[in-house]
């Protein structure tokens, strides 16, 4: 019997043995790769998969009959740098700043997202039917990839717009939102937001008891709930009482950098355990301050040269707002035109350097380590402040895509954090609507 156990306990050790030498063996040849190899096999793996942006922020004012997605306008999201790059699908953004917890300002709120969600609808429906359609399930996503469209999915940034009638939910949710935050930049009458660590002011403790209400509804609706902004406690008040997974559909990983819009680890394994993804986003400060901190201190320097020498007196933003409308916009296009030459002498050696696709794949290896491959995603935030040197629009989509194949993901593995694992959390969400509905009968 000892023989046995011996021998039987030797093979599973060589085996064991042999098989880390194949991963490592691959791991090896995909570094020795050269970069066109490299590019070549990116291509072939995002060819493969659906290429799925969790956040990506728009303004209405380009989504008109003149001004719209069709062109390749300077917004890092549209359609031909969708085309170009291979991003399949993006989330757009039905998003609503904080304001006061009144009926003006639910009012206001409200009129802002319409507008955001009939912008959307006028795209996919008028502007460009046939080259991007609206998808509010896995299998649509699916079916319209497959018919050569790209697709467009609805999120909510700040569920301050539904104001204090519950039933706004519901309208949302019938306009296409598949996931909506309970709250941004500062608390909402749903949510403490994660703002309130910088001065420890709460206004809930967590979720309002409304907040409750609106997770219950979202979990009968099929609706995802986005921890991104809300507050720590919060978010595990959610957890505990959500029925179905969560994402957050723009974080990374606070142990990486410390930032509260980045989850720690403590809310990662929450994460794990309630079966949710976090969508690791290319946003700069949220990937690594300090190297953010250092460039743009040496860019803010080297603008203030640049304007010197041009003769432009700097305003700073809190007495810019004081100028007349014709005088902001005279010093903004002063601005812009400086911008070429700045982005130009940034690029010069000397300069502290960018955040990069790199650095944004370095939080991918850190989430999967601590969460598993099954609930890490990619997000941009795009024309919301994201993009990372190498990932600055949707047209370098392909360089994320290298990057992991750089560092040894598979084509499977990258399919997930491309859109498998998001999808995979849409679908159980929408699992629990169904059941949910059925126990109601």
């Amino acid at each position: 019997m000892n023989r046995k156990i011996t021998k039987y306990t030797f093979l599973l050790l060589f085996l064991a043995v042999f098989l880390n030498s194949c991963q490592e063996k691959d791991k090896k040849q995909e570094m020795a790769m050269t970069d066109e190899d490299l590019t070549k096999k990116a291509q072939q793996i995002q060819d493969n998969v659906i290429t799925l942006d969790t956040h990506n922020d728009f303004n209405v004012a380009n989504f008109t009959d003149s001004i719209n997605y069709t062109q390749d306008l300077e917004t890092q999201v549209n359609l031909p740098k969708m085309k170009s790059g291979g991003l399949d699908v993006s989330w757009l953004i039905v998003y609503t700043g904080q304001d006061s917890l009144n009926e003006a300002g639910y009012e206001k709120a409200y009129e802002n997202a319409m507008s955001k969600f009939k912008a959307i609808h006028h795209l996919v429906e008028d502007i460009a039917p046939d080259q991007i359609a609206l998808a509010t399930t896995s299998e649509e996503v699916r079916r319209i990839h497959a018919e050569g469209k790209k697709v467009a999915m609805i999120g909510v940034e700040n569920a301050y717009p539904i104001g204090e009638d519950i039933s706004n939910v519901q309208k949302f949710y019938d306009l296409g939102a598949r996931y909506m935050s309970l709250a941004h930049n500062g608390h909402s009458q749903l949510s403490d937001s994660n703002t309130g660590e910088a001065d420890s002011i709460w206004l809930h403790n967590g979720l309002s008891d409304m907040g409750r209400e609106v997770v219950k509804k979202m979990n009968e609706l099929g609706m995802m709930i986005d921890v991104s902004h809300p507050s720590k406690e919060a978010m595990r008040q959610m957890i505990e009482l959500t029925k179905a997974p969560i994402i957050a559909s723009h974080s990374s990983a606070r142990a990486m950098s410390e930032h509260s819009r980045n989850l720690d680890d403590e809310q990662l394994k929450w994460m794990k355990e309630n079966g949710g993804v976090v969508q690791t986003v290319a946003f700069k400060s949220y990937l690594n301050k300090d190297k953010n901190d250092a460039r743009e201190k040496a860019r803010k320097e080297l603008g203030l040269k640049l304007l010197d020498s041009m003769g432009i007196t700097y305003i700073d933003e809190d007495t810019l707002p004081q100028l007349s409308d014709k005088e902001q916009e005279a010093y903004n296009e002063k601005i812009k035109s400086m911008a070429p030459i700045l982005e130009e002498k940034m690029n010069m050696d000397s300069l502290p350097p960018a955040v990069n696709v790199q650095d944004f794949v370095d939080h991918i290896d850190y989430l999967v380590e601590k969460l598993g491959i099954d609930h890490v995603g990619i997000s941009s935030d795009f024309d919301g402040g994201g993009g990372v040197e190498g990932w600055n629009d949707a047209s370098e989509t392909l360089n994320v895509t290298k990057e992991l194949v750089r560092r040894g993901y598979t084509e499977e593995e990258i399919g997930k954090f491309w859109s498998g694992n998001l999808l995979r959390v849409l679908d159980e969400v929408q699992e629990v609507a169904q059941r949910l509905k059925s126990e109601t009968k």
